[in-house]
C-alpha cells in the first residue's frame, strides 16, 4: 500500500514537472568596440598644414595692418601737401566709388567680404573731403574703386569657371594698356572682340593663359587681352 502511495506522489511530482515550460535562457549582451585606426603620418601633414593656414592668415593680418597704416601715412602727406587735386575730381571719384559700393552689394546674395572693406575706405574718403583734403579724399576712393573692380573680376571668374591650363594670379593686378587693343571674349584671336581698350586704360589682371591674361576695367567690362598690350602702370 504505501508502495502504491509512493509510486502515485512520483508519478504526481513528474507529470507537474512536465508541465511546467522550461526557463528561457540568459539574454546575450553584445557589446561592440569600434577600433579606431589612425595614421601617424597622416596626422603629422593634417598638422603641419593646420599651422602654415594659421601662419599664412597671420602673415596676412599682418600685410593688411601694413596696408592700412600706408593709405593713412598717405592720406596725412597729401593733407600736408596740399595737393592739385580739386574738390571736384574727389566729389567725382567718391561718387563712382559710391556706385560701386551698391552694384557690388546689389550683384551678391549676401553682403561680400569686400564690402566692408570698401564702406570703410568710402567714409574714410568722405572724411577727408569735409577736412578739405581732396588729394587725400581722391586717393581713398580710388582705393574703394580698385577693390570694388577686384570684386567684380573674382565674381567673374567664379561665374564663368577657369578655363583649360587658366593659372589665377594669387592677388589681382594693377595694369595699363600700352596701346589701343581688342579685349576679346576668350584667349585667342579666334574669340569675338568685347570691346577696344584705349591706350593707358587702367585694367585689373585676375588670371592668364599661355599669352593672354583675363583682365577688367574701372567700368566692370571683363574679357582677355594679349599680354604685349599690357604693362604696370
Amino acid at each position: 500500500m504505501r508502495t502504491c502511495i509512493a509510486l502515485t506522489t512520483v508519478l504526481v511530482i513528474t507529470a507537474a514537472c512536465s508541465q511546467q515550460k522550461p526557463a528561457p535562457p540568459p539574454a546575450i549582451k553584445v557589446v561592440h568596440d569600434t577600433v579606431s585606426v589612425r595614421d601617424p603620418e597622416l596626422d603629422k601633414r593634417v598638422s603641419r598644414a593646420e599651422l602654415q593656414l594659421l601662419a599664412r592668415d597671420a602673415q596676412i593680418e599682418d600685410l593688411q595692418s601694413r596696408l592700412e597704416e600706408t593709405r593713412a601715412e598717405v592720406v596725412r602727406s597729401m593733407a600736408k601737401l596740399q595737393t592739385v587735386a580739386s574738390r571736384a575730381q574727389a566729389a567725382s571719384a567718391m561718387a563712382e566709388a559710391e556706385v560701386a559700393l551698391q552694384t557690388m552689394k546689389a550683384s551678391a546674395s549676401g553682403e561680400p567680404p569686400e564690402a566692408a572693406q570698401v564702406t570703410r575706405l568710402v567714409r574714410q574718403s568722405a572724411t577727408e573731403f569735409n577736412k578739405q583734403n581732396y588729394g587725400g579724399a581722391l586717393y581713398l576712393a580710388n582705393q574703394a574703386k580698385t577693390v570694388a573692380s577686384s570684386y567684380r573680376g573674382r565674381v567673374g571668374v567664379s561665374r564663368e569657371g577657369t578655363r583649360p591650363g587658366e593659372t589665377l594670379f594669387a592677388v589681382p593686378i594693377k595694369l595699363k594698356t600700352t596701346s589701343r587693343g581688342n579685349v576679346r571674349e576668350g584667349p585667342g584671336t579666334n574669340f569675338a572682340v568685347s570691346f577696344q581698350a584705349d591706350p593707358g586704360t587702367a585694367i585689373t589682371a585676375y588670371s592668364y593663359t599661355d599669352e593672354w591674361i583675363r583682365i577688367s576695367d574701372d567700368g566692370g567690362r571683363t574679357g582677355w587681352i594679349h599680354q604685349t598690350l599690357v604693362a604696370r602702370p
